[in-house]
């Protein structure tokens, strides 16, 4: 045994172990290694045999992961979709650089730089790369307009768009608004302070902030957040690291916008991490009151290492609990990642996303609200207040069927391709089309048609094709509202039968 190995301490020699070990295999292996990626294997396999959510990413996808964390990307500003393989624009950012040079909604761009995008089987990774880029660099684009014989030739100078966070904000009810949004972003915070201003202007009295889906983000947007409803000083998260030591906690920094008013929080099974904060907090201060049902239970800080080349590790170095003292994260085995990531499923099965009655806590389980002493769990997750069922006959078979092979998204984007002209004149504004829009039956009929001949997708029964229909005709009518307006407008049509919207609606009415 060489000297060194005999003067280290355990973990110094395990790292030399390591370094040496790679140093051998790429000098001496048979064949040629290729060292980075049996780097990254290697870094890969250690965090595997740690928690769940410590994980190393490549340069690539570490890009990919926290650009819409930062609140902003480079490129030429276009939402879109991908109509049999050619990118239809949906929506020009508004003031953004592919607005300011004349591209409008329903344009085709089919070329970049001169090269084809359209009909070559182009991958959408592939395509956003060639239309993103830094700042002030331009960009040639080919773009094909409705009524139009000729391409039409644009120079767009590339410049940073905003990646916004809020998905709605409007008046669910008289007196009652509502904010959704996706994650918790570098801007969220900005975001929810505008929406509740305005929300304000337009009569709000009381709040459903919904939190559905929101796998979370940065631990500061939250704090911030949920400072808007707490008082000064309130408690909000505090954090365990090894040996139990803390790691800090977070506090209401007072002056909220919205301290007083009746407040609600939705959640459900994919609601995680910075969104457990917030709901946890309001929970645990009887700020408001949570429906849906249980949280994910993510409650591990994770911090982020970058590396020189550029990939990240982000290792878990600490827990979050709530005021009351409850672990925010789920019981997970060391190294058994696959058991983990099918809990949702686990939870379907055994019956707790239908019925409450499948839910049962220990008392070693039962904490104290801080403010009047109502009985909350842990073991993992935000419990909701009021359970809401998941609504297991809400979508037909056939429906979840056509959805997850675009037929549906298909069939909207050449419906507003043919029409969008029209419809802008005959619904001048939001009101008149949320009354009078009915999505014509041809459109319905042609999605079955077309889904039939090419993948014989058809209803069981006459109860299927009907249900089939209805959710047809409320998700198109939707995703036309979109693509009018916004997303905003998109939530308001979706959200007429939301079973966790309507009892929502129904606790702050009564």
């Amino acid at each position: 045994m060489p000297a060194w190995a005999q003067e280290s301490d355990p973990r110094e020699l395990a790292m030399r172990k390591l370094i040496q070990s790679t140093v051998m295999i790429n000098q001496l292996y048979v064949d040629t290694v290729n060292i980075d990626r049996q780097v990254e294997d290697a870094i890969t396999g250690m965090l595997s045999k740690l928690d769940p959510h410590s994980t190393y990413t490549n340069a690539k996808d570490t890009k990919q992961l926290t650009e819409p964390l930062q609140g902003n990307f480079e490129g030429i500003g276009v939402q879109f979709n991908m109509l049999e393989d050619t990118l239809v624009v949906i929506q020009p950012v508004a003031k953004g650089p592919s607005e300011k040079v004349g591209i409008l909604a329903g344009d085709r761009i089919i070329s970049v730089n001169d090269t084809a995008i359209a009909g070559v089987k182009m991958s959408r990774e592939k395509i956003m790369a060639r239309l993103r880029g830094p700042r002030d660099t331009k960009v040639k684009l080919g773009v094909v307009r409705r009524g139009i014989s000729d391409v039409l030739t644009f120079i767009v100078t590339r410049d940073v768009i905003p990646v916004t966070s809020l998905d709605a904000a409007y008046m669910a009810a008289p007196g009652i608004g509502l904010i959704r949004f996706s994650n918790f972003s570098a801007t969220t915070h900005d975001e929810v302070v505008k929406a509740l201003k305005d929300l304000r202007k337009q009569g709000m009295q009381s709040l459903i902030i919904d939190l559905q889906g929101n796998g979370g983000g940065y631990l500061g947007a939250a704090a911030e957040i949920a400072s808007e409803f707490l008082q000064r000083d309130d408690l909000i998260v505090y954090t365990r690291g090894r040996g139990n030591v803390s790691l800090g906690d977070y506090r209401a920094r007072g002056g909220g916008l919205f301290t007083e008013g009746r407040l609600v929080v939705l959640v459900d099974e994919y609601s995680a991490s910075a969104s457990e904060i917030l709901s946890g907090a309001i929970q645990d201060h009887d700020r408001g009151t949570i429906i849906g049902r249980r949280t994910f239970g993510k409650g591990l800080v994770q911090r982020p290492i970058e590396l020189n080349d550029g990939s990240m590790i982000r290792l878990t170095i600490a827990r979050y609990y709530t005021p009351s003292g409850r672990c925010i994260q789920r019981p997970y085995e060391k190294g058994d990642a696959k058991t983990y990531a099918r809990d949702v499923i686990d939870r379907y099965n055994r019956g707790e996303l239908t019925n409450a009655d499948s839910i049962h806590f220990p008392d070693s389980l039962r904490y104290k609200t801080l403010k009047e002493g109502r009985t909350v769990y842990g073991g993992g997750g935000i419990m909701p207040d009021i359970f809401v069922p998941l609504d297991t006959t809400r979508y037909a078979r056939l429906y979840r069927e056509l959805s997850a092979r675009s037929y549906i998204n298909n069939a909207n984007l050449r419906y507003m391709d043919k029409n969008r002209k029209a419809l802008k004149k005959e619904y001048p504004d939001f009101e008149t089309f949320r009354a009078k829009f009915q999505v014509p039956q041809k459109v319905i009929d042609e999605v079955l048609a077309e889904a039939a001949k090419k993948d014989s997708l058809k209803a069981r029964d006459d109860a299927e094709l009907e249900k089939t229909m209805e959710n047809m005709r409320l998700i198109l009518k939707g995703l036309v509202a979109r693509d009018l307006w916004d997303f905003s407008e998109y939530f308001q049509i979706i959200y007429a039968d939301d079973p966790v919207v309507l009892k929502a609606l129904e606790v702050l009415q009564q």
